[in-house]
């Protein structure tokens, strides 16, 4: 990397304006948020994003941003040879598409606050460096979904002629949070009581620093030997008093004082909660212990979403049922279990839909307070039934049972909300169960799988790296890196994907279908068809999903093996049916009579 001389012109905007400047100070700025930046937990892991970033940047500041060409960044960046040609090799777009969705979750998460801004523009690779006045004071819609029963409980002002309730105020603000965060179905955020002063005054903006949807303040006024004590709830979002009530007390005993005060603010909270739809959970876990841990083994398996991690879900739950028979998550999880052997297209359809649909139904019966089991029933409504009313229905159902359950978030989004269209809803529930468990390896990759839906590709990408980033042996996560890469014409890119799904799962029907249908996009119809060949082989000793063989037909352009076995996966119901209406792989045969015919009996 070339050396940036002493002297150096770098292009600086403002919010008003776009201007020239030179001075020392900014060029410091810049080179901070470029440290900043390239230390921050989003760019830690993506090395070659970093030397992208940097090169371009200290290229700019040196003044030679005009010579930011993609065969110069190849050379450069990426150690390409002289003999590099950017016509047939598209790593720096690539990269440039990863690096402009990188910089944003990077502004979008950690770099929210940051008062300088860099961007890389499209159609070039000079990057531009905006200075945002004040910072970026940002509230996601995924942080209100989160957090609409999480209170902050601010100071109280002091307001007595002789300031001398501080000591009250303070506690009783304590006591407030210690009596709320005995009530299950909120949150309270824990915040250093110092932290809170310079927000005491604006109740919207301590909620935002401190991601809650609501809040409760007040004052306390001292007359004589009498408080009087206001205290209201304040809607984060509108900033709307949601109530406000005042009580006089003796100021002789504050600490009966302060207890009645907490103790009536949780009434009064617990009662607009039931009121308005969020209602505590009645608990009802098993007694039995084994069956309980039983039933947690079942879920990590199946959380690993392996053939085998499922088919040892589905043993594991059956135990937990034989030590309670009443143990209404386990049926739960056993539907789930089998319905992901069939989603994954380890089993048909036909073997698994009785055996996931009764034990939905017993899992609601058994407990109709379960969220769980709500969820499984909307589950197989959705996936299953194809009854999207229905299986809307139950999913809100789930979340008013418990909102804090990421799976009913999850699934609501992606078999519900996304086959029906509406995909930025979907996208919204994907985050907030992101937000809810934010280890959990589908749900990362499936927020990529709606962006993919959106034709938003670049944010899918950058997600895809994300989850791969986290869990880079988790199968799925190629799977779709595979299929994004393909809808942006990176072949190559796609195929390595798909190899190396291979690589971890060698028996997928499904990783091996993805990488037959991204050899004949590419060209390379030999090799597409010894797989298919494979496929159908393999038909006759385990299942194949329809699906998948329809799916590489089409990209062979055999139309008409493709609408045969097309056909075939609505006779078995198949689980990738559901996204027929927005997956991009169908969109050249939306217009063909035939594939309209067949995508009517989805109901969608």
């Amino acid at each position: 990397m070339r050396n940036a001389p002493g002297c150096r012109k770098i292009r600086y905007m403002t919010s008003r304006a776009t201007a020239l400047v030179s001075s020392k100070e900014s060029e410091e700025k810049i080179q901070q948020q470029l440290k900043r930046i390239l230390a921050s937990k989003a760019f830690q892991p993506v090395e070659r994003l970093r030397r992208f970033l940097d090169f371009v940047v200290q290229e700019t500041a040196a003044g030679r941003g005009e010579q930011l060409k993609e065969f110069l960044v190849g050379i450069e960046v990426f150690g390409k040879e002289a003999s590099f040609d950017p016509r047939n090799d598209p790593i720096v777009r690539v990269q440039a598409r990863r690096l402009r969705a990188r910089l944003a979750r990077y502004y979008r998460e950690e770099g929210q606050n940051d008062d300088l801004l860099i961007d890389l523009p499209k159609g070039g690779y000079a990057p531009t460096f905006k200075h945002i006045h004040g910072g970026t004071e940002r509230r996601s819609v995924t942080a209100a979904l989160i957090s609409r029963n999480t209170i902050l409980v601010l100071p109280f002002s002091d307001d007595s002629a002789a300031g001398d309730q501080e000591y009250f105020c303070r506690g009783l603000s304590h006591e407030i949070a210690h009596v709320l965060a005995k009530v299950q179905a909120i949150r309270v955020v824990a915040a250093d009581h110092t932290s809170l002063l310079d927000y005491e005054h604006d109740a919207r903006e301590a909620a935002n620093r401190l991601n809650a949807a609501m809040v409760i303040g007040g004052s306390v006024r001292k007359f004589g030997e009498i408080r009087r004590i206001t205290s209201h709830l304040i809607d984060a979002a509108s900033g709307c008093y949601l109530w406000s009530e005042s009580a006089d007390q003796k100021a002789e005993d504050s600490f009966a004082g302060q207890e009645a005060i907490a103790q009536s603010i949780r009434e009064r909270v617990q009662a607009g909660l039931v009121d308005a739809g969020h209602g505590i959970r009645a608990q009802r876990p098993t007694e039995n212990i084994a069956a309980y841990n039983l039933y947690l083994q079942g879920r990590h398996l199946m959380d690993q979403r392996t053939e085998e991690g499922m088919r040892r879900a589905v043993d594991v739950f059956e135990k937990a049922i034989v030590e309670d028979p009443q143990y209404a998550n386990a049926y739960s999880g056993l539907t789930d279990a089998y319905g992901l052997l069939a989603h994954y297209g380890v089993l048909s359809p036909a073997e698994v839909w009785t055996k996931a649909a009764s034990n939905a139904a017993w899992a609601v019966l058994l407990d109709e307070s379960s969220a769980e089991a709500h969820t499984s029933f909307a589950h197989v409504k959705s996936t299953q039934d194809w009854d999207w009313a229905g299986a809307e229905r139950e999913f809100q159902r789930a979340i008013s049972l418990n909102p804090q359950y990421a799976t009913a978030h999850h699934w609501y989004g992606i078999s519900c909300l996304a086959p029906l269209g509406r995909l930025d809803e979907a996208l919204e529930q994907m985050r907030v169960a992101s937000a809810l468990d934010p280890v959990s390896s589908i749900i990362s990759r499936d927020i990529g799988v709606v962006h993919y839906y959106k034709r938003d590709f670049d944010s899918a990408l950058e997600q895809c790296d994300h989850t791969v980033e986290q869990h880079p042996h988790f199968t799925a996560a190629y799977w779709i890196l595979g299929m994004v890469q393909l809808q942006m014409g990176d072949f190559d890119e796609s195929i390595a994907a798909f190899q190396r799904a291979i690589q971890l799962t060698p028996n997928s029907p499904r990783m091996q279908g993805g990488l037959a249908r991204a050899l004949a996009t590419a060209g390379k119809k030999k090799e597409a068809r010894r797989i298919l060949k494979e496929l159908h082989g393999l038909s006759g000793k385990r299942y194949v999903s329809p699906f998948e063989l329809a799916s590489v037909h089409f990209a062979l352009e055999e139309s008409d093996e493709g609408f045969q076995w097309l056909e075939k996966a609505f006779q078995d119901r198949c689980f990738e049916l559901i996204s027929l209406k927005v997956d991009p792989r169908f969109d050249t045969l939306k217009r063909n009579p035939r594939f309209t015919s067949l995508s009517s009996q989805l109901g969608l």
